[in-house]
């Protein structure tokens, strides 16, 4: 696989899935579509094989990295899904498969010290280990701590993005404005204007970065 491109802002390394001011969102009228699955929302120019992953409608952003500056508390709707889907570390990018036991790094935060547990729902893709420790020092929200865990299975659960009502087609935005996760199953799912992909982590095993890194280099 091709290196993607690193961004740097600041002397920041910018994470693979952070949108940049100048991939602006994309135009598109929300419809009342019906189709194999029933009906749901759609885009009244809707293109199928861009606008559509999962029987979900997703927003639509422009992709041109490093275009303007970096939003750091956002998350580019296409470049988290493609995290997700291939196992791609959410800071450069690269793929995550090559460890020896075949399991995928999962870093988050956790101020209280909670561990990541079996079956737990994240939207947070997975990180290598040199941009784990680089992320832990250089993140904010990390510092105040974090936990970090071996997995062995990501399984795709659903999507998180915003419901809309079937009546009358408007927004029903979630608790404080967060966007709603919704199941793969779910009838919801086809009312659902997708931001990011939702998996649920098994197999999961707490580790120390420092140790992993460690135990890397020396083996």
């Amino acid at each position: 696989m091709r290196q993607p491109r690193q961004f740097y802002w600041q002397g920041m390394h910018v994470p693979f899935i952070t949108p940049w001011t100048g991939e602006q969102a994309q135009p598109g009228t929300v419809v009342l579509r019906t189709g194999r699955g029933g009906q749901g929302i759609g885009y009244a120019d809707e293109l199928s094989h861009i606008d559509r992953r999962y029987d979900a409608l997703w927003i639509r952003r422009a992709a041109v990295r490093g275009l303007g500056k970096p939003d750091l508390a956002a998350v580019h709707p296409h470049r988290q899904r493609q995290a997700m889907s291939h196992m791609l570390c959410q800071v450069c990018g690269t793929s995550t498969f090559g460890r020896p036991d075949e399991r995928h790094l999962f870093l988050m935060r956790s101020a209280d010290g909670r561990p990541i547990t079996d079956g737990e729902q994240t939207a947070t893709p997975p990180v290598c280990e040199p941009c784990a420790i680089e992320s832990v020092g250089a993140c904010p929200h990390l510092r105040k701590g974090y936990t970090a865990a071996l997995v062995d299975r990501a399984q795709m659960w659903g999507v998180a993005g915003i419901v809309h009502d079937p009546d009358t087609l408007a927004p029903v935005h979630g608790p404080e404005g967060r966007p709603t996760a919704v199941s793969l199953d779910s009838p919801l799912i086809r009312w659902t204007l997708a931001a990011c992909t939702v998996v649920t982590l098994h197999g999961c095993t707490t580790v120390d970065l420092e140790r992993l890194t460690t135990q890397k280099v020396t083996a």
